[in-house]
Order: structure tokens, then C-alpha cells, then sequence
């Protein structure tokens, strides 16, 4: 261990004017101008942009803000009647779609914590994530209903969120609090640069993982636009572009590169655009996993109008942390990005002094501890330092190269 440096590449806060991040006692930047929850953050919304259409299922239900909250706070009285409040777990195990966000909302409105049951397990590795979070209600079938009901008590600190990744032999547990998930979203809308005036967003990224429902989905709440769902992607239409008014769309690199081909054969039918906006969202599984070294040329094809960006991220850091635009990026298989937001970067390893070393992540997004698990905890963090596991290089501008 006395071989091992830890090197660090601290931001300085920006001006307030520009953005009010404000180290604190911990040496982490924070944002200053929070709403105390999430919830309220969502309630502000929903009376801001009632009439706007929040949650489109192609081929299911469409939700205003106003039918999404109402219908929302009676999921919320029903898991009230059955005893559920304020810390509880409820885990959300339900196939991406409207539902799945009228049971996520509906939990949060209740007090309770979701957990996000990740998409596509067995049932026994679903069941180990349940048990694992000690979970007092699943939402799996049809959804309890009752006198509508909000509980907008919480704080800051208080957890929010359970977010487990996928890919784990054993269940561990990402504790993410309402600081987490507020400032991954303003971290988000603002390396986006999310617009307010209806943005209509083609979320193919999965729900029950932070990429999903942190980084895509709540950003397009806060600035009042509308999340496009696809339960079953293999059956997207390439008409639904056009049908949809679709002006961005988030995917992972394999889900693009598994789509695009398609897309491509039947590109007669298919009216891209109108989109403005690609998002190539990865955690650090995805990263490894080889794509297409021309996926960016497909999709800029594919897209002729759209600015592209490519996010990295881990489930541990909200599900962001770096990002990065196609102009910037020449090859986006080594290229993670810059950090944004109070995401703020280390190097560790004996080479750390010179540039290279594991990536180290700290900041408003970035969880404190895992789920039931001090000893992961001590093991993946150094101080407020967060150990992501990516062996990487740091230019002097900031941009991180995959080794």
C-alpha cells in the first residue's frame, strides 16, 4: 500500500452565478440550491407542465403530468393501506412501461425507497436482490390503489433510492439519497443541455438501472419533457420517430449497434430528423463489452441532425460522471469523457504521479456507502473517494482515456 499514490484533479468551483457548487467540510463539491427532495423537485413540475404529456408507452397508456402524479399518489394511498411509509423499502419488479413508472413514483410518494429489481434476471437472482434489500412490499402485478396520498417529508440526507448493478454474482446494494439523485439530474440537464419547451425523449436505456431512471428519465421530468418507452425494443417501429415527434434518444453502445442495422434496412420508413439529441449512455460493463469501431459514423448517419455525447458512468456515481461529445472523442471505444457537474476525478496506483492509475470519482452524485455492507464499503472507498476499478489515463485538459 505504501507503493500506491493517490493523485488528485480537483475542480475549482465555478463562479455562483454560473453554477453554485460550493465545497464542503468533506472537500466535496455541492450544489446550493436544492429542493429538499425529490419529490418536490417533481411536484413543482407536474403544476408547471400539467397538460404536457410525461410518459408515452408505444403501443400503451399516455399519462399527462397530472394523470402520471394523480395516478402516481393513489399507488401511494394503496401501499399507505397496506402499512407502507416513510423508509420502507418497496422494489419495483415490473417490465419497463408506464406502469413501471406509476409503481417507482408511486413508492417514492409514499415515503418509501424504491429498489430497482434490474431488468432481464432470473427469478431467483430477482429474489436475491429483494431479499437482499429487505424489501416489506414488491411491486410485481397489479398495482395497489388507494386515496391519493403524498408524503413530501424528506430531506438531503435521507435515502432515496436502492439501485442494484447487474452483472454481480452476489446482490449489493447502491444506496443513492435525494443530494445523489438531484444533483445527478442538474448535473445531467446541464451537460446536455436539456431543453424546456417539450423535449421528447426515446429512452431505450433500462429503467431499473441508474442510466434509466436517474440519468434519462428524471432529467426529462425536470424540465418538463416526455419520456418515450419501449417495452419491447426488438419490435420499435421506425415510424414511431416520426409519429412520436422524437428529438432525442438514449441507448447503451450495444443496444445501437444491436438497433442501427435495422433501423438502416428500413431508413424508407424511418424519419430521424427531427432528432436533435444522442445519448450513448454506458456503465463501466458496457464500456468493455466491444462495439463497433464506426458506431459513431452509423449513428451520426442515422441522425444527420443530432449532437452527439457519450456518458460513462457507475451505478455508484448515480449512473454519471463523465461525458464526452462526438467531435471531441475520435475513437469513443477508449475516450470516457470529462467530468461534469461537482464530479470531481483521482488517480490511484503507483503510476498515479504520472498519469495513469485506477480512476478514482468523488462528488454530489457519488454514493457514501453501499446497502447492509461496511465491508464493500471500506474496500471500494478511500475517504470520499469512490474507486470505480477502470485502469485509465488523464490528460492534462481533464479528458479520460481508457488504458
Amino acid at each position: 500500500m505504501s507503493q500506491q499514490l493517490l493523485i488528485e484533479y480537483p475542480l475549482k468551483p465555478p463562479a455562483a452565478s454560473d453554477n453554485p457548487l460550493a465545497r464542503g467540510a468533506d472537500g466535496v463539491l455541492r450544489y446550493g440550491n436544492l429542493t429538499p427532495a425529490l419529490t418536490e423537485l417533481l411536484d413543482l413540475q407536474v403544476h408547471a407542465f400539467s397538460n404536457r404529456e410525461a410518459v408515452v408507452e408505444i403501443g400503451g397508456p399516455r399519462l399527462s403530468y397530472r394523470e402520471l402524479w394523480h395516478s402516481a399518489s393513489r399507488v401511494a394511498g394503496g401501499l399507505q393501506e397496506h402499512g407502507i411509509g416513510y423508509g420502507d423499502r418497496v422494489a419495483i419488479h415490473l417490465p419497463a412501461g408506464a406502469r413501471w413508472v406509476q409503481a417507482f413514483l408511486g413508492a417514492l410518494l409514499s415515503g418509501a425507497v424504491p429498489v430497482l429489481v434490474p431488468d432481464g434476471l432470473p427469478p431467483a437472482a430477482a429474489q436475491r436482490v429483494i431479499d437482499d434489500s429487505c424489501a416489506d412490499f414488491v411491486l410485481r402485478g397489479d398495482l395497489p390503489d388507494g386515496a391519493a396520498f403524498i408524503d413530501d417529508g424528506a430531506a438531503l440526507s435521507d435515502l432515496a433510492l436502492l439501485c442494484y448493478p447487474s452483472g454481480t454474482a452476489h446482490p449489493r446494494g447502491v444506496e443513492l439519497t435525494n443530494e445523489n439523485l438531484l444533483s445527478a439530474i442538474r448535473s445531467v440537464v446541464g451537460a446536455l443541455d436539456l431543453p424546456t419547451d417539450g423535449l421528447r425523449n426515446l429512452v431505450l436505456l433500462p429503467l431499473a438501472h441508474a442510466s434509466g431512471c436517474v440519468d434519462q428519465l428524471l432529467p426529462t421530468f425536470a424540465v418538463g419533457g416526455t419520456v418515450v418507452l419501449v417495452p419491447d425494443t426488438a419490435r420499435l417501429a421506425p415510424e414511431s420517430f416520426a409519429a412520436e415527434r422524437i428529438d432525442m434518444v438514449s441507448a447503451t453502445p450495444r443496444l445501437f449497434a444491436r438497433l442501427l442495422p435495422d433501423l438502416a434496412r428500413r431508413s424508407g420508413d424511418l424519419q430521424t430528423g427531427g432528432v436533435s439529441r444522442v445519448c450513448n449512455a454506458s456503465h463501466r460493463a458496457e464500456r468493455a463489452a466491444a462495439a463497433p469501431t464506426d458506431l459513431a459514423d452509423a449513428l451520426r448517419e442515422m441522425f444527420p441532425a443530432a449532437r452527439q455525447w457519450s456518458v460513462w458512468g457507475a451505478t455508484e456515481t448515480s449512473g454519471i460522471g463523465l461525458a464526452v461529445d462526438s467531435e471531441t472523442a475520435a475513437d469513443p471505444r477508449s475516450v470516457l469523457g470529462f467530468p461534469f457537474g461537482g464530479t470531481e476525478l483521482a488517480l490511484y496506483g503507483p503510476r498515479a504521479g504520472s498519469g495513469h492509475g485506477e480512476l478514482l470519482c468523488r462528488g454530489p452524485n457519488v454514493t457514501r456507502r453501499y446497502w447492509r455492507d461496511p465491508n464493500a464499503t471500506a474496500a471500494r472507498f478511500t475517504g470520499t473517494w469512490f474507486h470505480t476499478g477502470d485502469q485509465v489515463t488523464i490528460d492534462p485538459d481533464g479528458l479520460v482515456r481508457r488504458d
